[in-house]
């Protein structure tokens, strides 16, 4: 039986990232998909805007390390890109805040137990200005809470509740649930015409 690793608490550093928009493309540009496997995708997260401007947050050294990302509106807007969560998380994302996110990103980001939670423009805000205060201040975030915590200071969040449950049961793993339960596959399988011979 395969163990469903549920996501609840992610603590660490956060990494601002301002900007309404931020779309799939500029995440990870199209020349990096053509990898069989997402390995290395991490080293080129925002590179086309590394490359133009230097104060991005991701070219500076003081957010390395970082674990919760923290953006404004509509992000991960753009074509559908499952690459787009996948390298953020190996450049070591592990939750996602912010106002909004394209919906696509979103359910990517969830298959890949990256949690991914909301919260108002003002809150953001802070918590945005709190890293860009100080790039080492703690942050904790929890999905059975539905809150974050930063500089004394608790914030609430909001995951869609289907998502969190998700997040929370493990179930985001939608290949370790087959695994799971592989025998079960294995009997479905085994009546199917189509696999068995006809």
């Amino acid at each position: 039986m395969i163990e469903l690793r549920p996501v609840d608490r992610v603590e660490g550093t956060a990494i601002p990232l301002r900007g309404n928009n931020i779309d799939t493309d500029r995440i990870i540009p199209a020349r990096f998909l053509k990898a069989l496997t997402f390995d290395g995708l991490g080293e080129h997260v925002f590179e086309d805007d590394r490359a133009s401007m230097p104060e991005h947050p991701f070219a500076n050294p003081a957010y390395a390390g970082a674990s919760i990302l923290l953006v404004n509106e509509n992000f991960g807007s753009g074509s559908s890109r499952e690459h787009a969560p996948q390298a953020l998380r190996r450049w070591g994302v592990d939750a996602c805040i912010g106002q909004s996110f394209s919906e696509i990103f979103l359910g990517n980001a969830t298959t890949i137990g990256l949690p991914c939670a909301t919260a108002p423009a003002p809150d953001i805000e802070e918590l945005m200005t709190i890293a860009e205060g100080d790039p080492g201040t703690p942050m904790a975030m929890s999905v059975g809470a539905l809150s974050v915590t930063a500089a004394g200071r608790t914030i609430a969040l909001d995951i869609p509740p289907l998502l969190r449950d998700s997040l929370l049961t493990g179930q985001w793993d939608a290949t370790g649930l087959l695994l799971g339960e592989f025998e079960d596959v294995r009997r479905v399988a085994s009546r199917l015409p189509y696999v068995r011979g006809f």
